[in-house]
């Protein structure tokens, strides 16, 4: 099948099918009279693998230590719970990183829906920022 059959088998875009085969996380052959690429049923299992795989986190270049497992006969399997695992931590704490920020500002906006707006006069720039003591809003909030 050639990328545009590809793509449109794994719901993908032709240009995701074309970086993805730069990288050499897809195989192809080219067609020598038009130069077309063309794939096989095994490009598009590795194709929805690379998706699923990017639905978990993982990154190209873990997909592409993944890959190169598989084509060793050796298992991915332990690498891939030891990515996850070391991962899993990260994610909590991006997560509560997040958390605080739409706290914050959650409580900027209802302080702000009070404060009239001021015009730049050479010594501010928008006074909300500026008037904004984060430190004291979260502590007489909490």
């Amino acid at each position: 099948m050639r990328v545009k059959q590809l793509a449109e088998a794994a719901h993908v875009t032709t240009d995701t099918v074309r970086f993805y085969a730069r990288k050499g996380l897809l195989m192809s052959t080219r067609d020598p009279d038009n130069g077309y690429q063309h794939f096989n049923q095994e490009a598009l299992r590795q194709l929805r693998f690379i998706q699923q795989a990017r639905t978990l986190g993982f990154s190209l270049q873990e997909i592409e230590q993944i890959l190169h497992h598989q084509h060793s006969a050796s298992s991915p399997c332990p690498m891939v719970r030891d990515l996850l695992s070391q991962r899993v931590p990260k994610v909590r704490q991006q997560i509560e990183e997040l958390q605080t920020l739409l706290h914050r500002m959650e409580n900027a906006l209802d302080r702000w829906q009070e404060m009239p707006d001021g015009l730049p006069d050479g010594h501010t720039i928008c006074r909300l920022i500026e008037h904004w003591d984060s430190d004291q809003q979260e502590t007489s909030n909490e």
